[in-house]
């Protein structure tokens, strides 16, 4: 490993010696920050909930299948207690709380008042906002069914009492701005390794290379290292962005943050210089990374959620790497999940980690 220090300053060298890559690195984190949580939007379906019925009657049963029947909603559980609900909400397996007061039929029967308590996951205050109106136009329909049964004139017989959780003010900006920053490692941490060996075949340098004492780790790590420190830069100075400009800072810890990405950064630059191994020339090895890429972005949940893809499509994403760094970074962002919460998310990254660091330095063949 003597030779690695000499290795990093040449590729530190080559790196800075193109003035543009710099400017890249801090001028993309400021636009994106700025510009897409300003004006991405996001549909909504497929919301799991979950039912606390206190009142066991006819009516509020008929008014679970109501609720279970729509279109936007899945009833993931029916529940005896509070506490089990939360628990699932917690988890992230359901994304509404309902619950109907044990006197619901009584209620509407002398008073034709009741009330039902909504709590909604607002990580997305878009879809827990939309998904509370949605609620309420069910709710609205049932009463309408009521009174016309009962012959009555149009009454208003529930009032919903909705409480947004982790993102209160319903805000979309708080959900999208730590998504980003894994969009922006995917985009430069996984783009720019993917061009570096295969620039050094198409100069030839990588013959002078290989005719040195020069291991395959040693040489791999002076590739990754670079990339690790751009990548590192890139997510403390978006989080300052994301704080200055739009108020958001982490409600987990910052160390936290940190670590899933460091892994990730692993990650995608290791899949990078696999491609890059394998690639002749630039323009291979641009498209070939182009490819997965834009596959990685669009199934991780980065632009529109999980739940609305079709189910074989959600199960195929479990192979995504980019899916668990932007459901870990959301979650330490909004919910301040602990390491022990984000466990699920922690060991898919490492197991990519050590399979694309392992497959980077095995594809990297050196020919004397």
């Amino acid at each position: 490993m003597k030779a690695l220090k000499y290795l990093l300053v040449k590729e530190y060298k080559q790196m800075f010696r193109n003035y543009l890559l710099p400017i890249i690195f801090v001028l993309l984190p400021v636009a994106m920050m700025n510009m897409v949580p300003r004006i991405a939007t996001q549909e909504v379906k497929n919301l799991n909930m979950a039912v606390i019925d206190c009142d066991h009657s006819s009516l509020s049963s008929r008014l679970t299948h109501k609720l279970a029947s729509s279109e936007y909603f899945n009833l993931y559980a029916t529940c005896d207690n509070y506490e089990q609900a939360y628990d699932l909400l917690e988890r992230g397996d359901i994304d509404f709380i309902i619950t109907i007061n044990d006197d619901f039929e009584k209620e509407l029967y002398r008073t034709g008042d009741t009330r039902i308590h909504i709590d909604a996951n607002a990580v997305n205050g878009m879809k827990g906002g939309l998904g509370c109106n949605y609620l309420t136009q069910i709710v609205m329909q049932y009463a309408q069914e009521l009174n016309a049964e009962a012959g009555l004139s149009t009454k208003r017989p529930a009032t919903i009492e909705p409480r947004y959780l982790y993102n209160s003010s319903l805000d979309y900006k708080p959900y999208m701005a730590p998504a980003l920053i894994s969009m922006m490692l995917t985009l430069l941490v996984g783009f720019l390794p993917a061009l570096n060996v295969v620039s050094e075949k198409e100069r030839g340098t990588i013959e002078q290379i290989n005719v040195t004492p020069i291991g395959r780790i040693e040489f791999i790590l002076s590739k990754m290292i670079p990339y690790w420190s751009v990548g590192l830069f890139i997510v403390g100075f978006s989080m300052i962005l994301a704080w200055k400009i739009h108020g958001i800072v982490p409600a987990g810890s910052i160390w936290l943050v940190f670590l899933f990405n460091i892994v990730y950064i692993l990650t995608i630059s290791s899949l990078a210089l696999t491609v890059s191994n394998y690639s002749e020339n630039m323009r291979q090895a641009a498209m070939v990374m182009f490819f997965f890429i834009i596959i990685f972005i669009l199934t991780s949940g980065l632009i529109s959620p999980l739940s609305a893809m079709p189910h074989w499509a959600q199960e195929a994403t479990r192979i995504n790497p980019v899916r668990y760094i932007a459901t870990a970074m959301r979650d330490i962002y909004l919910k301040g999940s602990t390491f022990s919460q984000l466990i699920s998310q922690f060991i898919p990254l490492c197991i990519y980690s050590i399979i694309s660091s392992i497959w980077a330095i095995a594809s990297y063949q050196k020919k004397e």
